[in-house]
C-alpha cells in the first residue's frame, strides 16, 4: 500500500492539472474499493460467528451426545448430551478425550479411538459406521447401552483438515421411559399394562405344565370416604405401604403383585396345590392389614375385599380376569373384609326361596335394604348429569342377595310394591339432603315394575310422596324396561304419560333385549333410551354390535330421544360410543353402585 501510494505521488509531480483531477478521481475509487473490501470481510467473520452460535444452540437441544474431533483426535466442538453422557466439562475442547470411552459392540472392548481408526472407505466415499446397541463404558461409571454413528468429513483447503463427527443415542433413558410406562406412577409396581402383558405368557406356562393357577383382585374399603376424610396425601401413604407389604410377600413366594388401578391390586400366584391355600393367603394379607397403619399415634380400621378366580376351577384362561373382576364385586357387596372365590360349580348361587320369602316380610323394619346410586355421564365431556338408584338387600345369612334373585321373587309376592315405595321415599330424602348441604344437583331415575303400575295407585303415590318431600318432578325419572313395558301396551302408555305430564322423564330400559316395534317405539313416552348392556359387551372386536349400536342410536336420535348405554367399562368403549353419537354412558369405567355417602363424593 505503501509503495502504491509513493508511485501514485510520484506520478501526480509530473502530471499537468488535467491528468491530476483524473489520477485524483482515480485515488477516491481505489479508497472506496478498498474500505469496501475490509467491510465485507469483517461482515463474514460476524455472520460465521452468528451461525457457529445458532448451531452451538440448535445443537445442544439434540437429545443424542454430539462431538466434533479433529485429526489429532482433540475436541472440536461438543454438545450438552455428550458433557452428560461422557461426564467431561463443556470447556473441554482442544483436549483429547481422557479416560478414553470404550465400545462393546460384539465380544471385544475397543476404544473409541480405535473405533475411528479403523473406519473403513467405500468407493463412493466415506461412509458411516454404525455400532447399533452397543456398551459405552467410561472409567469408574456403568456401562450404558447406546447406538454410536461415527463419520467423517474433509474439508478441501490449504491444509485439508478431516474432521471426525460422532453422535451417540442414549438407549438406556429410552428403556427407563419403556419402563416408566409399565410401571404405576405411585407405587412403582407393575401397572395394568404390564399385567395384560404378563397374562398370555402365565396362561401359555400354565397349559403346558397343567398347574392350577390364581388371580387374586383386591380393593381397599371405602377408600372413598377414608379419602375425604384423612385427605388424598395420607391415603397415598397407606398405598405405597400395602404395595411394600405386598412386594415383601411376593419375594418369599412364586407370586406376582401388579397395582392395576388407583386402590386395586392384583396378585398373580403360581403353582397353587388347593383352594384353602389362596383362602389363608388372603386371610393372611387381611389381617396384617388391619394392624400395620398408625396415624397420629391412632390406628386406622382398614380392609380389603378379594376377589379370587382359579384356572381351571373358575373357567378358562380366557375369562379368568374377568370372573376375578366379578368375584370381587359379589365380595364388596357382602361387606368389608369379605373374600368371594368365583366358581362354575358355585355360579348360581343356592339361596332358599322359601326362607328369604319370609325374610322379606321384615326386612324393610330391620333396615336390610339400602340404595346404592350408579353415576351416569355426558359421553363426551364425563360430567355426571344424572344418577340411577339401585336398591340392595343385605340379607343376615346370604350378605349381598343378587337383585335378579330377590326382584323376581318380590314380583311374585307383591312384596315389590312396598319397595318400591321405600325406594321412592329414599331417594326423594337423599335429593333434599343434597340440596340442603349444597351438592350439585342432578336427576335420580328409579326403575318402575310392572306390578307397581297394575295397583292404579302408582302416579298418585308419587304425587303425595313429591308434594310431601318438597321435591321438583323434574329430579326424577322413572325407568321401565322394554320387556314390561310390551306386556300390557296401553297401561303401561297410559301411565308413563300421567308420570311425563308431572315434568318427569320416562326412560326405557334394557332396550335391544326384546322386540320392541319401530309403531310401538314412536308412541311410547319415552325420553330417553337406554341400550341393553349385551350390546356393548363385545362392541370393540365384534363389527356386528357395532353396526347394530350406530343403528339403535341413530334411530334414537331420528325420535328425538336421547341415549345412554350401559354397561360400559373400558376407556376404548367410552372413544367409540362418543364417536357414535352416544349422549350418556353409565357403567363400571366411571363408577360401580355406591352407598349414598359414598356417591355423594363424587358431586362435590
Amino acid at each position: 500500500m505503501k509503495n502504491t501510494l509513493e508511485t501514485l505521488s510520484h506520478s501526480l509531480t509530473n502530471m499537468g492539472s488535467e491528468s491530476y483531477l483524473f489520477l485524483l478521481l482515480g485515488i477516491f475509487f481505489v479508497l472506496a474499493y478498498i474500505l469496501y473490501a475490509v467491510r465485507k470481510k469483517k461482515k463474514q467473520a460476524y455472520t460465521a460467528d452468528a451461525y457457529i452460535k445458532v448451531f452451538q444452540k440448535a445443537f445442544d437441544f439434540c437429545d443424542d451426545a454430539m462431538l466434533i474431533l479433529s485429526e489429532t483426535q482433540k475436541v472440536i466442538y461438543l454438545n450438552k448430551t455428550a458433557c452428560r453422557l461422557l461426564d467431561i466439562k463443556d470447556d473441554f475442547v482442544n483436549q483429547v478425550l481422557y479416560p478414553m470411552p470404550k465400545i462393546k459392540r460384539k465380544r471385544e472392548w475397543e476404544t473409541l479411538t480405535t473405533c475411528i481408526s479403523n473406519r473403513e472407505l467405500s468407493k463412493e466415499g466415506t461412509k458411516i459406521d454404525t455400532y447399533p446397541k452397543s456398551l459405552l463404558r467410561i472409567e469408574g461409571k456403568k456401562e450404558i447401552e447406546i447406538n454410536l454413528f461415527i463419520d467423517t468429513v474433509n474439508i478441501s483447503n490449504e491444509k485439508s483438515d478431516s474432521y471426525t463427527i460422532i453422535s451417540m443415542h442414549d438407549l438406556s433413558r429410552e428403556n427407563m421411559q419403556v419402563s416408566k410406562a409399565y410401571q404405576h406412577s405411585l407405587t412403582t409396581l407393575p401397572n395394568q399394562l404390564k399385567m395384560l402383558q404378563d397374562l398370555p405368557a402365565l396362561f401359555s406356562k400354565v397349559h403346558l405344565n397343567n398347574n392350577k393357577i390364581a388371580l387374586i383382585l383386591l380393593n381397599f374399603d371405602n377408600f372413598t370416604r377414608l379419602r375425604s376424610i384423612i385427605g388424598y396425601e395420607q391415603t397415598n401413604q397407606i398405598i405405597v405401604k400395602f404395595s411394600k407389604y405386598l412386594e415383601n410377600i411376593v419375594s418369599k413366594l412364586e407370586i406376582s403383585v401388579y397395582h392395576t388401578l388407583g386402590n386395586h391390586f392384583l396378585l398373580m400366584v403360581s403353582n397353587i396345590s388347593s383352594l384353602e391355600e389362596i383362602e389363608n393367603l388372603v386371610k393372611e394379607i387381611q389381617d396384617q392389614l388391619a394392624q400395620f397403619y398408625k396415624m397420629d399415634g391412632a390406628n386406622l380400621h382398614l380392609s380389603v375385599s378379594a376377589g379370587v378366580s382359579v384356572y381351571p376351577d373358575s373357567g378358562s384362561t380366557r375369562d379368568l380376569l374377568d370372573n376375578a373382576y366379578k368375584a370381587l364385586i359379589k365380595a364388596e357387596q357382602r361387606g368389608s373384609g369379605k373374600t368371594e372365590i368365583y366358581l362354575l360349580s358355585n355360579k348360581k348361587n343356592k339361596y332358599d326361596e322359601v326362607a328369604l320369602h319370609n325374610d322379606m316380610k321384615g326386612a324393610l323394619e330391620r333396615g336390610e335394604f339400602e340404595v346404592y346410586y350408579q353415576p351416569i355421564v355426558k359421553a363426551d365431556t364425563h360430567e355426571i348429569v344424572s344418577a340411577e338408584a339401585l336398591v340392595r338387600w343385605i340379607h343376615p345369612t346370604y350378605g349381598f342377595v343378587p337383585p335378579d334373585i330377590f326382584i323376581g321373587l318380590m314380583e311374585k309376592t307383591g312384596f315389590i310394591v312396598k319397595l318400591g315405595q321405600f325406594v321412592l321415599d329414599e331417594v326423594l330424602k337423599q335429593q333434599k339432603r343434597w340440596e340442603l348441604f349444597n351438592f350439585k344437583q342432578i336427576d335420580v331415575s328409579i326403575n318402575v315394575s310392572m306390578v307397581e303400575i297394575e295397583t292404579g295407585k302408582y302416579v298418585e303415590y308419587v304425587k303425595q310422596q313429591l308434594a310431601h318431600h318438597h321435591v321438583s318432578s323434574e329430579r326424577i325419572k322413572f325407568e321401565i324396561t322394554e320387556g314390561m313395558a310390551m306386556m300390557d301396551e296401553e297401561k303401561t302408555k297410559k301411565y308413563f304419560l300421567a308420570l311425563k305430564k308431572m315434568g318427569s322423564a320416562i326412560l326405557l330400559d334394557d332396550f335391544g333385549s326384546g322386540y320392541t316395534s319401530f309403531n310401538y317405539l314412536k308412541k311410547f313416552p319415552a325420553d330417553i333410551l337406554k341400550l341393553d348392556k349385551t350390546l356393548v359387551t363385545h362392541i370393540l372386536e365384534n363389527t356386528e354390535n357395532q353396526r347394530i349400536t350406530k343403528a339403535m342410536i341413530d334411530l334414537g336420535h331420528s325420535l328425538g330421544m336421547k341415549i345412554v348405554v350401559e354397561g360400559v367399562e373400558t376407556k376404548a368403549m367410552v372413544t367409540m360410543l362418543n364417536n357414535f353419537g352416544c349422549d350418556f354412558i353409565q357403567g363400571y369405567y366411571f363408577s360401580k353402585p355406591l352407598p349414598a355417602f359414598e356417591f355423594q363424593e363424587l358431586l362435590r
